[in-house]
């Protein structure tokens, strides 16, 4: 009698044992009895052994699939990936595929609903829509071949549908791989020898493995470099994966990708229903697409042929997933390249460290773009002392008066502060008392515009109070500021300038980023406020002035990581200005003129920063020159946590050696979260291989004991947030 061992998406390590009598293999989902129900499962194996009566084991009640859901790729990297993050391997294998499928949905596309346009659409005048910009825009979308389901809300849709100018049409998924003989749209842009040169050596490397770190000053044209080999992937009918951090920050990359191709692009993100995850999923996997665009988790989508992987910006921290299943996307995705034999290009003008010490230990083939695309030069950078100055809202005045300069030369300024809200405090004047989270024990940010207190680690909400809880004083004040403070001020400031916040509060609707990027887009005399969101991606052609308002708690951190993100968002921001023919302008706020860090990037930029970062690390032995691993540990009454870590620890200190580093059990950076107590242990070992095989034993013995299920327990591996 054969044996199907099956993973269940639940929170167990072991594979669930069942009779196999109908025909099935291994990568194929079924149903089966567990517990009181029926679940869903995966087969991961199947031979003739059990370690229970075999009289005793349920029988599969239903084979989904007639073929394995996963191609084999992706089987193998999410099993590599299953034992290398020490991660139940249900869970995974569940994590990487659409909800439809998780639910049971059958991996075949229904008709397909699409949009296009009516013969009156193809030919009416423009103009003729000039009172409703966004049914025009749509119109001009379709025209252009530049369409995207998610680019406009139904409405818009259904107006120009009222109008006759486009009609739904339903089409059966025709199952065919697509043509390989698109049209690739000329580029007027003349590109410099750095560029062809990047190109030439990534073609060059053709049907093999190998990665190249395409490092480009921000400006510098490493988009077109994208655009130029995917050329070329295209042309020999293979498929490309391109990530990006958080697909909303990059329309305009996505906007290039159409213009260039006419060939199928998918994009891949949250804000798709289950329907379009699912529909992508399955037009990839029978190679109906030519290039899937998408955010982290598109890293498991199955592909044909795929001849290429792209990984955009890939120092951000928005490729490693900080919930669940652990993982890295950009670290998988270079193992995903090496199963499939196929170039994976890392992109950005701040790689990371760990990526950087890769190139230099030539692991990875190093490119880099040191000149701005076009005639653009790099902005001028300055530091203004704030000791001694008076501050509104964040504003001093010498900036205040360089704004004022830039504006009136029709010019537009960026104003980056990473902090949103109204105020991160609340405080009553009379008592002292402190608005905070019961929950968190962290203070309420305050947001004016909702009227409400919102943590901004649990992100629960209460209405502000109109008197303090203590002394029944209403005599509540704001201290410190975030955008939202910084916006209102500056509308008092420069009353007749458009002013645009973005930052999480205001782009959170859909279609709302696109629309503050189309009206900076159009030009003129332009104010724009924000948190890292304006960082990523943006090409805004008249910023002339970028003004860092408050960067110091950046510098003073107990992270060891504080400052390489300091510095990457710094350089990134930076480059936003001066992006054309306009001299741009950059001027950073601080009270520690004198900080090394902050000289250091000025005078000499982020590779003389990542250089003396790197030997930093090396020195005290800490990433990328060690490995680390951290064990979190979490319940509600402060007692389980600490004592499983010291238990870990112990059985550690016995059964290892002082090769072995251990830091802890102490509490976690925020020592209470959602109501639960936080505590982490932190292992670091000079060998991976040496760390892993820890881990595996240790694992093994964890399950065994008592106190393992009153607490809530995660393993990070390679955490680069603690």
């Amino acid at each position: 009698m054969l044996i199907a061992h099956i993973a269940l998406p639940v929170p167990v390590y072991h594979l669930f044992d069942y009779q196999l009598t109908p025909p099935a293999k291994v990568g194929m989902r079924v149903k089966v009895p567990f517990g009181w129900r029926d679940a869903i499962g995966i087969i991961v194996n199947i031979d003739e052994k059990t370690d229970f009566d075999i009289k005793n084991l349920k029988t599969i009640t239903t084979v989904i699939d007639t073929v394995p859901i996963f191609t084999p790729s992706i089987w193998q990297l999410l099993n590599w990936a299953a034992s290398y993050y020490h991660y139940p391997i249900g869970e995974v294998l569940f994590h990487a595929m659409p909800v439809l499928l998780r639910q049971g949905r059958e991996a075949a596309q229904g008709e397909v609903k699409r949009w296009q346009l009516t013969q009156l659409g193809k030919n009416i005048d423009l103009k003729s829509l000039s009172r409703s910009s966004k049914q025009k825009l749509l119109l001009s979308s379709f025209r252009n071949n530049t369409i995207s389901d998610n680019d406009f809300s139904n409405t818009i849709y259904r107006q120009l549908q009222k109008k006759q100018l486009i009609e739904q049409v339903i089409s059966q998924p025709d199952n065919i791989k697509w043509q390989t003989n698109f049209s690739t749209n000329t580029s007027s842009i003349q590109l410099n020898s750095e560029q062809l040169y990047s190109i030439e050596k990534i073609n060059k490397q053709n049907d093999q493995f190998g990665v190249f770190l395409l490092e480009g000053v921000t400006g510098s044209g490493k988009t077109e470099v994208y655009l130029n080999i995917l050329t070329n992937i295209l042309a020999t009918g293979k498929q490309a994966l391109v990530l990006v951090p958080e697909i909303g920050l990059t329309p305009q990359t996505i906007k290039r990708f159409k213009q260039r191709f006419n060939a199928p692009i998918d994009i891949l993100h949250s804000g798709l229903t289950n329907k379009e995850r699912l529909n992508v999923w399955l037009r990839s996997k029978n190679g109906e697409n030519a290039i899937v665009v998408g955010t982290r988790s598109s890293l498991f989508t199955p592909f044909k042929d795929l001849g290429m992987i792209i990984i955009d910006e890939e120092h951000d921290s928005s490729y490693k997933q900080q919930e669940g299943w652990r993982y890295h996307a950009r670290d998988l995705a270079i193992i995903q390249a090496k199963f499939n034999n196929i170039p994976i290009v890392l992109g950005s003008a701040t790689p990371s460290l760990e990526t950087l010490n890769n190139a230099q230990n030539h692991k990875y083939h190093l490119l880099q773009l040191t000149e701005r695309a076009g005639n653009a030069k790099l902005a001028k950078q300055s530091i203004l002392d704030l000791r001694g100055l008076v501050l509104t809202a964040g504003l001093s005045q010498p900036l205040i008066e360089q704004i004022k300069k830039h504006l009136s030369n029709n010019n537009q300024v960026m104003l980056f502060l990473n902090r949103r809200g109204f105020s991160p405090l609340l405080i009553c004047h009379d008592c002292g008392w402190i608005a905070e989270c019961p929950r968190c024990d962290k203070p309420y940010t305050l947001h004016q515009k909702q009227h409400k207190l919102i943590c901004h680690y649990c992100d629960t909400s209460r209405i502000v109070p109109k008197q303090c809880p203590k002394c029944g004083s209403t005599h509540l004040m704001p201290i410190g500021f975030g955008t939202e403070q910084l916006e209102q001020q500056l509308e008092i400031l420069f009353p007749n300038i458009k002013i645009s916040r973005i930052d999480r509060d205001t782009v959170s609707k859909k279609g709302a980023l696109d629309n503050y990027l189309q009206s900076i887009q159009q030009g003129g005399a332009h104010i724009l406020v924000g948190t890292q969101i304006l960082a990523k991606g943006h090409h805004f052609p008249d910023v002339t002035l970028v003004g860092i308002i408050d960067v110091d708690g950046a510098l003073f951190s107990s992270d060891f990581r504080a400052t390489e993100r300091f510095a990457q968002i710094y350089t990134q921001v930076s480059g936003r200005a001066g992006r054309e023919i306009k001299t741009g302008q950059v001027i950073l706020q601080t009270y520690h003129p004198e900080h090394p860090l902050l000289n250091v990037l000025l005078t000499e930029g982020y590779q003389k920063f990542a250089k003396l970062t790197l030997q930093e690390r090396q020195y005290t032995q800490l990433p990328p020159f060690s490995y680390q691993t951290l064990i979190r540990a979490a319940d509600r009454n402060n007692h389980y946590a600490p004592s499983f870590l010291q238990h870990i620890y112990d059985w550690l200190k016995i059964h290892y050696d002082h090769t072995l580093w251990q830091l802890g059990p102490m509490p976690a950076n925020q020592p209470k979260k959602a109501g639960y107590y936080r505590w982490q242990l932190l292992l670091q070992h000079t060998n991976r291989q040496q760390l892993q095989k820890i881990l595996d034993q240790l694992l093994m013995d964890i399950n065994k004991w008592t106190e393992t299920s009153k607490v809530k327990w995660s393993i990070d591996v390679d955490p680069i947030d603690n």
